[in-house]
């Protein structure tokens, strides 16, 4: 498992990226030696420097806090780690009965979360998430977390445009950022691939992060000929969620809302798993072992992030990387239209 450049960021990264919201009690409150049996895992299959992505949103800031207390605990050195914090959601009291952001995706949590994006805000983040991890450890990756939603809720076209324009002046502080050394590389991640093309187009880029946009289900020819021109301009590329969420390899959500076989217009994406799964078992390939390598297919994607809240799977995750799946596989699912008949890079 060899580390590559992720673009020219002067960052070399291992083809696995681990995500930490399991950290955050995504879904799920783990108890805490679980959380430390995942983050011990990690180092045991991905040789260093291991890259930890994680954000303040994972759970109102408790992902950082807890990746930082497991890291100190487990004796890990500063200098064998890289840990990529995406910005723009602060920890806030707690005043409601439950946290007023992404109600019924996080469990059991203590403090409530705000997004804040703008310049001081994206600092404001910063120096939050920096004291939540803990000495010794530092971000060396940083990046504006959801940009996507945070102008999907715009109220009309000069509300978006004052939301963007509060996204670049966000960017402004992550350059400055870099630029006094706090942190090496600048970057972005968003489920809506669009969002990303159009903040490439006026911040300077050394990374992205895609979520739930290039997978073995979704992957438009759009999508792809963005990717190429960020390959041409030396920016790396991180695919996330490549599972659509887990639903593509048996989970309740997809694209992290929960999908219901009773609902007529979730009925496509049950049957388009039903067959996908079904042509897994007919050539003994594991579902996530295909749509990890499908999502790693494309030039430019240097490693995936995948996040897991059981430490037995993160060997299934590494072992998922290393796993080349036959041509064939992906000639029939071409014919069975699984995946698109041009796509290029597999079959």
């Amino acid at each position: 498992m060899k580390h590559r450049p992720l673009g020219n960021s002067g960052v070399a990264v291992p083809p696995l990226v681990f995500g930490t919201s399991c950290l955050g009690n995504l879904y799920e409150a783990l108890a805490l030696e679980t959380k430390l049996a995942i983050s011990r895992e990690w180092f045991n299959h991905v040789p260093g420097p291991v890259v930890l992505d994680t954000a303040g949103k994972y759970g109102a800031g408790l992902a950082l806090e807890v990746l930082g207390a497991n890291l100190r605990q487990l004796g890990v050195q500063a200098d064998s780690i890289i840990i990529s914090n995406k910005l723009g959601w602060l920890r806030t009291p707690l005043v409601t009965p439950e946290p007023t952001f992404e109600r019924g995706v996080w469990a059991d949590l203590k403090n409530d979360a705000v997004q804040r994006v703008s310049y001081d805000g994206i600092m404001e983040c910063w120096e939050q998430g920096c004291e939540l991890l803990g000495e010794p450890y530092r971000p060396q990756l940083v990046s504006i977390h959801d940009p996507d939603e945070y102008l999907k809720v715009a109220t009309s076209a000069d509300d978006r445009r004052r939301r963007f324009d509060e996204i670049v002046e966000g960017y402004r502080a992550l350059a400055d950022l870099k630029r006094r050394g706090e942190v090496i590389a600048v970057g972005v991640g968003s489920k809506d691939w669009r969002v990303v093309r159009e903040i490439d187009a006026v911040a300077s880029l050394d990374w992205v992060m895609l979520a739930n946009s290039l997978t073995i289900y979704s992957h438009p020819a759009e999508l792809l000929e963005f990717l190429a021109t960020l390959v041409d301009r030396g920016v790396g590329v991180i695919n996330s969620a490549v599972f659509n969420a887990g639903f593509l390899i048996g989970g309740r959500f997809f694209d992290y809302r929960e999908l219901s076989r009773d609902n007529a217009d979730h009925q496509p994406l049950f049957a388009w798993r039903e067959r996908f799964l079904v042509l897994c078992r007919e050539h003994e390939v594991a579902p996530a072992i295909a749509c990890v390598q499908f999502a790693m297919s494309p030039p430019g994607v240097v490693a995936v992030a995948m996040n897991t809240s059981k430490p037995g799977h993160v060997a299934d995750n590494a072992a998922a990387v290393a796993t080349m799946v036959p041509p064939e596989f992906w000639r029939a699912a071409k014919a069975a239209e699984l995946i698109r008949h041009d796509y290029p890079y597999v079959g």
